[in-house]
């Protein structure tokens, strides 16, 4: 947090985020659960002339009701706020021994809360410093006290940036802080940090927790959207699954292996999302994240992503359409749906089970680009498919089949060109919100992908419904045959409205070859 003089040098603003970037990326080394931050003896780090730790940050929304919401026994409904509890600091014996025992304060620890728009507003800017802590320099003029950090005060908004205190008394290693409440009247992205300017005071360490609570519950502001969002899809799922078991039902006769593939992909969904919605629901109501819950729906989100891909993969291939089987390439294709799984479950992993701060930017790195490439992998693989598939029916003048899979393939590229379209997005949101300022809409990131897979689906069932008349998109060795402009009269065999003379074991052989070749594609 490196707060230089002012200026109008534009200088002065970049300098300033880039250092309130690095303090934001030292604090991603700290693991913590859900709206209740943990800490365990943990260490301050020395920043110009201040040690600091981060306590944490979250979106917050401003309290519906105001008033005392640290009372345990006062309704906290409606209530934003961060409670501190069982705070406690521990200096080192040797540093604590040298003190007075008859002083009363001996060293002084301060937990800092700022909203990331007002992080101009702490340390020595407009003192023309790019001091934390004050000196003594600085405190001539009144404007600050040695040893305490340098904070201005929001005119907009009294008593904000907050400091809470916490004095060490006489020789004593330990300073207890009290249980306190800091409620939040005004939304915004919020940062904690604990804080001390004197060197003695090195090798400080702390413990306790704390509280993040927005009015509604405890899901932080950049996750509450989602609520009401998986509510939603799971509705949106239920729906589609119940219009696909009438219809699979009604047509039960005519059923075909991919059916029962499109079918697994509509449960897998409905179990996604409803253990998502559970999930957060429950994260809202206790502060902390259901681990049990959590694990069942990270791995059902993805099995679900795997089987999905694996769907699209064998559609583009012609699976019961084109050909019986997958053939020689069934073997490759659940290897890379394997692959996949265990680098989605990885993924969704660190991402769900890990802090609910934005994780190490190097980690995240490390399990993205695997999962990257391996859709690279299945878009590059659907479209090749596809294009033989095309090609397929073309020369077989399977005009029903062709109209189906061109509807397919429109809907599929449209999907793709909007994917890539919302990737560059998503790289420009991150580059130009690098302190989560714009935390209220980072929910669309995500949401975006489950409603895309979401459309697919019902592409797919819309296009492959279970029908009396199978045949238009079933596959049939007789029709295949047909369709190539053959049929079987007698002694001959009419080709494009020609009548050419043949043995009829030549035919016999011909219409074999048909049906090897295609078995063996």
């Amino acid at each position: 947090m490196r707060f230089i003089r002012a200026s109008n040098d534009s200088s002065y603003n970049h300098n300033l985020i880039r250092i309130f970037i690095f303090l934001f990326s030292l604090s991603l080394i700290e693991v913590v659960k859900a709206s209740i931050h943990e800490y365990k003896n943990e260490g301050f780090i020395p920043r110009f002339n201040s040690f600091f730790f981060h306590g944490g940050s979250e979106g917050m929304y401003a309290s519906k009701v105001h008033g005392n919401a640290s009372t345990e026994d006062k309704p906290i409904n409606g209530k934003s706020f961060i409670r501190f509890e069982s705070i406690i600091f521990r200096r080192p014996k040797e540093v604590a021994d040298k003190q007075n025992e008859m002083q009363q304060s001996t060293g002084l620890v301060e937990a800092i809360i700022v909203e990331v728009k007002n992080r101009d507003k702490i340390g020595g800017a407009y003192l023309n410093s790019n001091a934390i802590c004050c000196t003594p320099e600085l405190a001539n003029d009144g404007s600050c006290k040695v040893g305490e950090v340098i904070i201005r005060q929001d005119p907009d908004n009294p008593g904000w940036p907050k400091r809470i205190q916490t004095p060490f008394e006489g020789r004593n290693e330990e300073a207890k802080m009290l249980l306190q409440t800091a409620e939040i009247n005004r939304t915004g992205m919020y940062y904690l940090y604990f804080m001390f300017c004197d060197p003695q005071l090195k090798g400080t360490i702390m413990s306790g927790r704390t509280v993040w609570r927005n009015p509604d519950g405890y899901l932080p502001g950049k996750m509450t959207p989602f609520l009401p969002f998986y509510g939603f899809m799971s509705l949106a799922y239920l729906m589609l699954g119940l219009l696909w078991f009438l219809r699979f039902v009604q047509h039960w006769k005519d059923i075909i292996p991919l059916h029962y593939h499109i079918t697994s992909v509509i449960g897998l969904g409905m179990c996604e999302m409803a253990l998502w919605y559970f999930e957060y629901a429950n994260f809202n109501v206790t502060g902390s994240r259901p681990m049990g819950i959590t694990l069942w729906a990270v791995t059902f989100s993805a099995f679900k992503k795997t089987f999905s891909r694996l769907l699209l993969l064998v559609v583009s291939m012609g699976f019961g359409v084109v050909r019986p089987t997958l053939g020689g390439v069934t073997l490759k294709v659940l290897l890379l749906g394997l692959i996949y799984f265990v680098a989605s479950e990885a993924l969704e992993l660190v991402e769900n089970l890990g802090n609910i701060n934005d994780f190490s930017g190097k980690a995240r790195v490390f399990l993205v680009l695997p999962v990257a490439l391996l859709d690279s992998c299945f878009i590059l693989w659907i479209f090749s498919s596809l294009s033989k598939t095309l090609e397929k029916l073309q020369i077989r003048r399977s005009m029903a089949k062709l109209e189906l899979y061109r509807k397919f393939t429109n809907a599929l590229a449209v999907s793709v060109l909007v994917s890539v379209a919302w990737i560059g997005y998503e790289l420009y949101f991150n580059a130009s919100d690098p302190l989560s300022e714009l935390w209220r809409r980072a929910w669309t990131i995500q949401a975006f992908w489950a409603f895309l897979a979401y459309i697919l689906l019902v592409v797919i069932c819309f296009l492959w419904a279970p029908s009396h008349n199978p045949t238009r998109y079933s596959y049939s060795e007789v029709e295949d045959v047909e369709e190539e402009g053959i049929s079987l009269t007698g002694s001959g065999v009419k080709v494009s409205g020609e009548l050419m003379e043949r043995k009829p074991a030549i035919i016999t052989d011909h219409v074999f070859e048909v049906i090897e070749e295609d078995k063996r594609e």
